[in-house]
Formats: structure tokens, sequence, C-alpha cells
């Protein structure tokens, strides 16, 4: 069994896309934000640098593994799927795979920062992330004009872009005129497991916040 530490950020749901994926039993916990639970020391000792998602790997001795770069290689290892076993297929899988954690993740999040939650507005750093991750869609497009998916097969490479570039919207990055870019998301987009994953964790709704008051108020 596989404990999910999450919460329904991309990187969150590129950990729950490949469990689905890769049909592993996995127990999700949720962490809030707000109440600061990635920050406490229990969760401190799974990942000591307080972020999301991290996993214990119960059936290998509570072994722990956060970020989610590392998470994803972990699990394709595990289970032998997800990634080619043979040098230069593994590399083409890895370097797609960093490709997202030290590109689209850092320079998209940046966007979304200045675009969505920074206190003041400040075009020149919106223009310099928004244009940065347009470029880097931009790569992504002409590789996926080359093959049906980044690393050929489909991998852990597609897993991890595309929960980010899913949301550019958001971000206020266009993804008109890359239509190997849009293909591959339509791709992706149908897959069940990718659709399972993306529900993780699922979102509390007013039902079961009133099963919560009903529980509080019998425990008191």
């Amino acid at each position: 069994m596989i404990d999910l530490y999450t919460a329904a950020t991309p990187n969150g749901h590129k950990v729950s896309i490949a469990l689905e994926e890769l049909e592993l039993p996995y127990q999700v916990h949720a962490l809030s934000f707000d109440r600061k639970e990635q920050k406490t020391p229990a969760f401190l000792a799974i990942n000591p640098n307080g972020r999301i998602p991290a996993i214990v790997d119960r059936a290998n001795g509570d072994f722990a593994v956060f970020e989610s770069g590392a998470i994803l290689v972990y699990l394709a290892e595990l289970t032998g799927k997800l990634m080619p076993q043979d040098a230069k297929g593994r590399s083409r899988v890895l370097q797609w795979l960093m490709f997202q954690m030290g590109g689209i993740g850092p320079m998209q999040g940046q966007a979304n920062v200045f675009f969505r939650y920074f206190p003041e507005r400040l075009p020149s750093a919106i223009d310099r992330y928004q244009h940065e991750t347009r470029r880097l869609y931009e790569v992504l497009d002409r590789r996926l004009g080359e093959v049906e998916y980044l690393a050929g097969d489909y991998s852990i490479a597609d897993i991890a872009s595309y929960p980010w570039v899913r949301i550019h919207d958001w971000s206020g990055v266009a993804v008109e005129g890359l239509q190997h870019l849009q293909r591959w998301m339509a791709a992706l987009e149908a897959r069940p497991a990718v659709q399972r994953g993306l529900q993780v964790p699922r979102r509390e709704t007013n039902d079961d916040r009133a099963v919560k008051t009903a529980q509080s108020m019998l425990i008191r």
C-alpha cells in the first residue's frame, strides 16, 4: 500500500495520475495549506522540504519519497512500467521529465504567482514568466510534431507535464497555434486513469461538510 500525501495541485496530480495508471493501491492523505499541515513535524519527517506530494511505501519498509519527479521515477521502477528499461529509452524519459521539473514547473509556477496572487501588479514579471512558459510550450509542440508522446511511448514524462499544461489559462498562457500540443492534451484528457487522478484528492462537497458538522456535534 502507498500512502499519498497530496493536495489538488499540478504536482500532486502527477503522482495520483501515475498511481492510477499503474493500478497501485494507495491511500490519500489530503493536506490543508490553510492549516499549514505540510509544515507539521509529522509531515516534515516524510518530506523535510515541507511540500506536497510525498509518498510512503508501506510494503517497502515504510520508505518515504518526496519531490514529484523522484516519486514518478520510483513508481515506474517499482512496477517496470511507464519508463523503458533500455538506457536510451530511459534517458529520453528522464530528459523530458527534467525538462518539466526544471522548466515548465518553475516558470509556470511563477507565472501563476505574479498573474494571480502577488499583491502588486508587476507587468514586467508577468510578461517574463508567461512568455517563458509559452516558449517552453513551443518546445513541447515541436517535439510532439515528431512523436506521439514526449519520449515516444506514453510515460511518466507525459504525466509530469500534463497537469501543468492543462491549467495554461490559469497562468494566462495561450496554447493557440500549438496544434501538436493540443492533440497531446486531448489524448491525455481522454485517458480514464488521468481523469481519475485529477479527482484526487476529492473535493469536499456541502454534503461532506454537513456530515462532518453533525459528527462533531455528536462527539461533543
